[in-house]
């Protein structure tokens, strides 16, 4: 009982002290001498709690600034293709409101592969730029429609770890293009394209493995070109592509051409600002050849390039068929191309993109490995095929026929052949910098 007593004694007395010490106290005691000591004591107590309030007001206003200037980091981070206060604004004036997040709404994403066709005719290409009319920007936009995805993935699609097998560019379509996201596991395939323009539609989504990645687990691609045989002609002849046709040996010197690209090339001459000593400039061509001719609905004769390869750059394909076209028309000679394949810089022509299409993504690798394990399917896409050929055939190779019919893309193409002089360029090569600055797998 006395050991306690004492020690709360001290206690008291080392408060008192502390309190006698601090400055409203000692104003207090120096400054009202005729006041009682509980008169003193109990004003000290008041200037103290004043004190502490004036400090909590002041940290809960730097508290709302620093809020304040997190919200505006938030407001500038947004991609430019996200216009929030303009939306707003029309959502308010329709007398509707963004809600706010229900945890109740969360939905569980697992990692998924989609199968993608679309023409690319009215597009500035596959990937998202701001401004621009992208396949994935309409993609995303009624992803974020269905709940495929959350606002913070539409802004930032790399949440939803989103990656497409192959970028193509500005007018190139894409017959079974694959990319892989997160994606909930209840998906109404009809209702999401609906809500797509009819270029573009989804055909298939199958579960894959945590770690897919569409671009590095793809390996192999297979493009086609179709073109009008008309331009196989001898460079000599004139003809009219309404009633050109092809010959059989016409059609063997093609195929004997187009046999020169296989197996592994240096292909720097075949894109921009690649040099011969960068390893990326080094492509597996796996198989090139042309199809038996065909005509259109528009009595045109065409024929289909294919060409399988591990990746391709930049423009590498439509300059292959460039000079494939123009050795055949007896513009240049299979001499260039051996020449283009070494370290000289050739002046090569670049044939037009309305023909060029993504035909097929492969994931031979992929299916061996995890494909019979009873969880995942292979990534082949078969139960969607007649869907995909209706599409093709409905939208992309119509396209291109009545593209060429109406503006004779490759004709006018054809009549700028002779203004190449396939021989050494006199421009400077490409520097490391720039080398660098092009994608690795920077697709058609």
């Amino acid at each position: 009982m006395h050991l306690s007593h004492l020690i709360s004694s001290c206690l008291k007395a080392g408060y008192l002290k502390t309190l006698l010490q601090s400055k409203p106290v000692n104003r207090l005691l120096f400054n009202t001498r005729n006041k009682s000591f509980a008169a003193a004591m109990s004003e000290a107590l008041d200037n103290m709690e004043q004190d502490n309030a004036t400090r909590k007001a002041a940290k809960e206003a730097e508290n709302e600034t620093v809020k304040e200037a997190n919200r505006v980091k938030r407001n500038l981070k947004r991609r430019k293709w996200v216009d929030w206060k303009t939306q707003d604004e029309e959502d308010a004036a329709n007398g509707t409101k963004r809600a706010p997040f229900d945890p109740s709404d969360r939905i569980k994403r697992k990692k998924s592969a989609i199968l993608l066709s679309y023409c690319g005719a009215k597009y500035f290409g596959m990937q998202r730029n701001p401004g621009m009319q992208t396949i994935e920007e309409e993609l995303f936009k009624a992803m974020l429609k269905h709940k495929w995805i959350t606002e913070d993935s539409f802004e930032q699609i790399q949440i939803s770890c989103f990656q497409r097998a192959a970028r193509t560019d500005k007018g190139v379509s894409a017959a079974r293009q694959v990319c892989s996201v997160k994606l909930p596991e209840e998906l109404d395939l009809p209702a999401f394209n609906a809500d797509l323009p009819e270029q573009i539609r989804l055909f298939g989504v199958e579960r894959v493995t945590k770690g897919f990645n569409a671009k590095d687990q793809c390996n192999a691609r297979t493009y086609t070109y179709t073109l009008p045989t008309v331009a196989f002609a001898p460079n000599e002849e004139h003809h009219e592509q309404q009633t050109f046709r092809i010959t059989p040996t016409q059609l063997d010197k093609v195929n004997v051409t187009l046999k020169l690209y296989e197996g592994t090339k240096n292909f720097h001459n075949f894109t921009s600002k690649k040099n011969f000593l960068d390893p990326s400039s080094k492509r597996f061509i796996m198989s090139f050849t042309c199809s038996a001719p065909f005509q259109s609905p528009q009595g045109i004769e065409f024929a289909t390039l294919k060409v399988k390869g591990q990746s391709f750059m930049l423009h590498q394909i439509r300059k292959m068929v460039g000079l494939a076209v123009a050795i055949v028309r007896g513009n240049t000679t299979p001499i260039t191309l051996e020449r283009a394949l070494t370290e000289e810089r050739l002046d090569l022509p670049m044939a037009p993109g309305l023909g060029l299409v993504l035909d097929t993504v492969h994931y031979e690798r992929y299916n061996d490995r995890y494909g019979q394990d009873g969880i995942h399917a292979p990534l082949i896409w078969s139960a969607q095929e007649t869907q995909v050929n209706e599409f093709i055939e409905h939208y992309i190779y119509a396209n291109i026929y009545k593209t060429e019919a109406e503006e004779s893309n490759m004709m006018n193409w054809l009549s700028t052949l002779h203004f190449h002089s396939y021989d050494t360029r006199r421009d400077e090569p490409a520097t490391e910098s720039e080398d660098k600055s092009k994608a690795d797998d920077a697709d058609e």
